[in-house]
């Protein structure tokens, strides 16, 4: 079976790759993250996702242009359905390459996060699935991300510290700040 697997970053890659290959799916990773603000850190995680492509020896696909605008519009007067609004975006636009490349079905990475909401990604996949006419495969990596990540330091593969919006990044520092006086 061929699938398509939409690659948030590299450290989130590894154990779904892997996984995935054990399994007898021949694979194709896609990055795709219009979502990921400022662009060096857009950059630095596609460099990261194309590191462990290598060290996995995983084909990988990345989009051909970083339009975060894209995002933007997507989420503007929406702040609190932003993820919705992500999971939508991206899965949408890894549904539509999966169909029309050929491949048996789709799926991401984001499904190996704890901190991901893996019932939204699954409904959202559900249904872009539906429109697109590519089957989502629904897969719960979570039991193998502290793995993943050990495997991620080892191959030195950038490790972010936020989820990759600018709104996440925010609340990274609004947490750091809280009990702090200004």
């Amino acid at each position: 079976m061929k699938v398509l697997l939409h690659i948030c970053c590299g450290p989130c890659a590894v154990y779904p790759v892997q996984d995935l290959c054990e399994k007898g799916y021949s694979i194709k990773g896609y990055y795709y993250n219009p979502n990921i603000h400022p662009f060096q850190e857009y950059a630095r995680r596609r460099e990261g996702a194309e590191e462990m492509a290598r060290r996995l020896k995983a084909p990988l696909m990345v989009a051909p242009q970083y339009h975060p605008e894209t995002y933007f519009r997507q989420v503007s007067f929406k702040e609190t359905e932003r993820c919705r609004c992500c999971y939508l975006m991206r899965l949408g636009e890894t549904a539509a390459r999966a169909k029309a490349e050929g491949y048996d079905g789709f799926t991401t990475t984001l499904l190996v996060s704890p901190w991901q909401k893996h019932d939204l990604i699954r409904q959202i996949g559900e249904e872009v699935a539906a429109r697109e006419g590519a089957p989502f495969l629904y897969f719960d990596w979570r039991k193998g991300f502290s793995e993943g990540r050990r495997q991620a330091k080892e191959m030195g593969l950038y490790r972010q510290q936020y989820c990759g919006c600018l709104y996440s990044e925010q609340e990274r520092y609004d947490d750091a700040l809280k009990g702090r006086s200004v």
